[in-house]
């Protein structure tokens, strides 16, 4: 599961700006699910005002499920653009957008399929392997930094983009990073 803030004192109201915001949330979370060698079979978007504003209030999710479980960052930005895309309605100040991924399983077991006929424009429908891609992707994001390369839909504005993650109250990895450990010292 990933789940992140957009907007702060900076509202988001553009589905332009979320769509930025979103295909850099399902990028992220695509590359944990390949670092945990996992797949998901079904893509989360979900966007929501300030609770605490009294503007007028507006939250919406919707899961978008994948043709075939993937860990691939493209199928899973399309999934969730086209979630935002559905559940979007202009005219509210957003302050939280997120991506979860749903159904995880394993990758090194796969559920075999009948040939459905699916489009060949579909890119959930495509038989493509495109792990190669993602590891080298992965790869080069690793040393050289993260950003090196990214999704086009994320945009190039960088730091000059109007929305930005807030993680000041992120829950700290107990489980996953040693640094994260509590020490206790006597």
């Amino acid at each position: 599961m990933a789940q992140f803030s957009v907007g702060g004192n900076n509202p988001v109201t553009e589905l332009e700006q979320l769509n930025e915001a979103v295909t850099e949330f399902a990028s992220r979370a695509a590359e944990k699910l390949r670092k945990q060698h996992s797949l998901a079979t079904q893509v989360m978007v979900f966007i929501r005002t300030s609770p605490f504003r009294k503007d007028a209030q507006y939250s919406r999710s919707m899961s978008v499920p994948l043709v075939r479980p993937s860990a691939d960052t493209g199928v899973i930005v399309h999934a969730a653009l086209l979630g935002l895309k559905t559940i979007y309605r202009p005219g509210f100040k957003l302050a939280k957008a997120g991506v979860m991924l749903l159904d995880l399983q394993s990758d090194s077991v796969s559920q075999g399929e009948l040939d459905l006929g699916y489009a060949s424009d579909d890119p959930q429908g495509q038989a493509a392997d495109k792990t190669q891609l993602m590891s080298a992707m992965d790869g080069l994001n690793q040393r050289y930094g993260r950003g090196t390369l990214k999704m086009a839909s994320s945009g190039l504005a960088g730091d000059k983009r109007l929305w930005s993650m807030k993680q000041q109250r992120r829950t700290p990895g107990y489980t996953t990073c040693l640094a994260d450990l509590p020490v206790a010292r006597a």
